[in-house]
């Protein structure tokens, strides 16, 4: 039986937001999928209507998504209501206030779509500016979980058509006086609410696998998202001769009211739900400023600095029970590893200063210099109580840790030999830090104390070349290394991750070709190859620090990723035009834990590759009318089942799309449109469960005044 339980964030009570909620009701723009709303085009043109002739327009939309299969998967990949919508897709009102001074609105917002939005301003350059607005969009989200092929196990436990809104309510104003500083303020308050999925699924052992592989994480689990942000910014701007100047202020409050929603093994003896609730608040003050002066035409320097400051706050629970939002109780049978009365908080320092140097000592050479340093510390405690004995054990935990980052970048760049140009850059970072973790009932005992410093190092070098008019080339490689060092500072051998690890080396080779040919006038070809090429070799502790010998370095990881793409544009007759791009993708990873003992095929090796293909074609039926086609591919097809010993990896899936739109000019000041679209998704690897075959219908007009 599914529940129909929802985390039930209630609509926050800001007076800004209902006036302007409903003033934007009769303002709205339909989503990216039922666009196709007529704008000025090339019947526009030919019909003799001019977009100068108009200043204010309108645009009215209505349409609907019909969905059969799984309509939240479907509402997730196209982010349409499977529902009808509809009201303005686009407003634009202007009156001009003075002599040179502008009133503008803009808007727009749909019914069940819940993209809404409003916009005004009164701007005079010589004066300055007042704006202020609203938005609020939606996000959806499929709620499903994992799927198990051995059996054919899959879990729909609540209504998995999911969405989170986000919104934000700013106001802004600045002046603008000639020869005076520039001085802005900004308030922003944002917000984020509603339940989304998440990839941390609840156990089950009702997959029909044997021991050990008995349980597996498929049973979804979803998320409440409840988040504000209150913002204020002020900044000054300046110039004094030749010397640009900024200083800045930040200040920002943040709430967050999260939750976790878990169901372990339903239909199991054990069965239980978890509602994990996370609250933190964060206060955070930052002050930055900047300065650029331009010696001559040759020489440029620039200094920046920042300040930044975190305190934060903690708070939440973690409870098991028989039902999501359980009180606590310390007599019920599966407890589980929760916690309660969570409180605690911590401080951040962040500092950071850069200098850049723009230097041509010819007309062809540019060198870039530039040197940046950041040192950040930071602290973090907290004290809970333990759910997992029928009496509470008073835990404590904290946290320390800083790390300085120096580094310095050279770019050069030549364009002194005919069709050609060059450039190539060097980055280097000298990073060093400290992480200190400490958790224990009664006294605080270190866990992990680890000292660890990277070197890193990146060097680019790439041409493009000009040989004709109608062609040319581009070509760039770069490496890029990361040295890891880990010092571990306790007596006792770590044993948990990362305190074991001793040296890890990141290591990274990429280079792109691109050629762009004018093959005609009526044809434009781009041809790109990208290839990269990464390892990982890692040195640790034996076996985790369980057993004694010297440790000894393993390419743990070894990844191969390669893209070719293509595109067209092609104009064969003055009323049509066709754009085509087809890409195919190629991954593969590699890693030692393959073929561990006691791992076999827990972690296979991975071999995965996509391609997709995208198509447009535009006809002019008339000079009034206008047809467009669009098509869309994407095919994945490379799962591999290893039911038998883990979760499946990689993905089988086909997704497409096609629409049609046809435009019609019915006066110099009013068009309409009309679109339909198809949208398939055939997934294998739910099981089927994420199919859907969806049908969209949406018509616009527009009226300009």
């Amino acid at each position: 039986m599914k529940a129909s339980f929802k985390s039930g964030h209630g609509r926050r009570p800001l007076a800004i937001i209902s006036p302007l909620a409903f003033a934007v009701c009769l303002l709205g723009i339909g989503p990216d999928a039922a666009k196709g709303a007529p704008t000025t085009n090339a019947t526009e043109v030919s019909s003799g209507a001019s977009p100068t002739d108009y200043n204010n327009w309108i645009t009215l939309g209505a349409g609907g998504m019909l969905t059969s299969g799984d309509r939240a998967q479907a509402e997730h990949q196209r982010q349409i209501p499977n529902s009808v919508f509809g009201g303005v897709e686009d407003f634009h009102w202007q009156e001009f206030v003075g002599k040179k001074g502008l009133f503008q609105v803009d808007g727009h917002g749909i019914f069940d779509n819940h993209d809404y939005s409003i916009r005004m301003e009164l701007a005079d350059p010589d004066k300055g500016f007042v704006r202020g607005g609203y938005t609020e969009s939606r996000t959806w989200y499929d709620g499903n979980g994992g799927f198990f092929p051995g059996n054919g196990q899959w879990f729909s436990l609540y209504d998995n058509e999911l969405h989170v809104d986000r919104g934000d309510a700013w106001f802004e104003a600045g002046l603008t006086l000639p020869d005076k500083p520039v001085i802005t303020f900004r308030f922003d308050h944002e917000f984020r609410e509603g339940d989304k999925d998440s990839t941390s699924w609840g156990d089950t052992t009702l997959t029909g696998a044997t021991p050990p592989n008995t349980t597996r994480k498929i049973v979804p689990t979803f998320l409440g998202i409840d988040e504000t942000r209150d913002i204020f910014q002020a900044d000054i701007k300046h110039t004094l001769g030749n010397t640009d100047l900024g200083l800045g202020l930040r200040y920002e409050i943040d709430h967050t009211s999260d939750s976790t929603y878990i169901r372990l093994n339903p239909g199991e003896a054990n069965n239980r739900f978890v509602t994990q609730n996370d609250g933190e608040q964060n206060d955070l003050f930052n002050v930055h400023g900047f300065t650029q002066t331009h010696f001559n035409k040759r020489v440029t320097f620039s200094l920046g600095g920042s300040f930044t400051t975190i305190d934060t706050d903690l708070s939440g629970s973690r409870i098991y029970g028989p039902s999501y939002n359980a009180p606590y109780s310390a007599v019920y049978p599966n407890n589980g590893s929760g916690f309660i009365n969570l409180t605690g908080g911590g401080n951040t320092k962040d500092y950071v200063g850069n200098m850049n140097l723009m230097l041509t000592p010819f007309d062809n050479l540019v060198l870039v210099p530039a040197f940046r340093v950041e040192y950040q510390g930071g602290d973090l405690s907290d004290n809970f109580g333990s759910t997992t004995a029928a009496t509470q054990t008073p835990t404590a935990e904290a946290n320390n840790n800083w790390y300085l980052d120096v580094a310095e970048s050279l770019e050069v760049r030549y364009t002194g030999l005919r069709n050609w140009s060059f450039y190539t850059s060097g980055e280097w970072s000298e990073d060093s830090g400290n992480e200190v973790w400490n958790q224990a009932t009664t006294i605080f005992t270190p866990l992990q104390n680890q000292d660890w410093t990277r070197l890193g190092q990146k060097y680019t070098v790439g041409a493009n070349w000009y040989p004709l008019s109608r062609l040319n080339f581009g070509a760039q490689y770069y490496y890029q290394v990361h040295n890891y060092d880990f010092d571990n500072n306790l007596a006792a051998t770590p044993i948990t991750y990362p305190g074991y690890l001793r040296n890890q080396d990141f290591t990274m080779h990429d280079m792109n070709i691109r050629a762009t040919w004018r093959a005609f006038d009526t044809l434009s070809l781009v041809t790109r190859y990208d290839f990269q090429y990464s390892t990982v070799d890692t040195t640790s502790f034996p076996n985790n620090g369980t057993i004694a010998g010297p440790s000894t370095e393993v390419q743990s990881a070894n990844i191969t990723s390669q893209i070719i793409s293509e595109s067209l544009s092609w104009t064969p007759l003055s009323r049509l035009y066709v754009q085509a791009t087809f890409s195919y993708a190629l991954y593969k990873m590699n890693t030692p834990a393959q073929s561990w003992m006691g791992a076999n095929d827990i972690v296979p090796n991975l071999a995965d590759d996509y391609w997709t293909v995208n198509a447009m074609a535009g006809y002019a039926l008339d000079n009034k009318t206008d047809l467009q086609l669009q098509y869309s591919y994407y095919r994945a097809a490379d799962n591999v089942n290893n039911a038998s010993f883990s979760e499946p990896y990689g993905a089988n899936t086909e997704e497409q799309s096609v629409t049609a739109t046809i435009t019609r000019q019915i006066t110099k000041a009013i068009a309409v449109s009309l679109k339909y679209g198809f949208f398939r998704n055939q997934d294998d690897t739910s099981g089927g469960h994420n199919n859907y075959d969806a049908h969209l219908v949406y018509a616009s007009m527009q009226y300009r005044f």
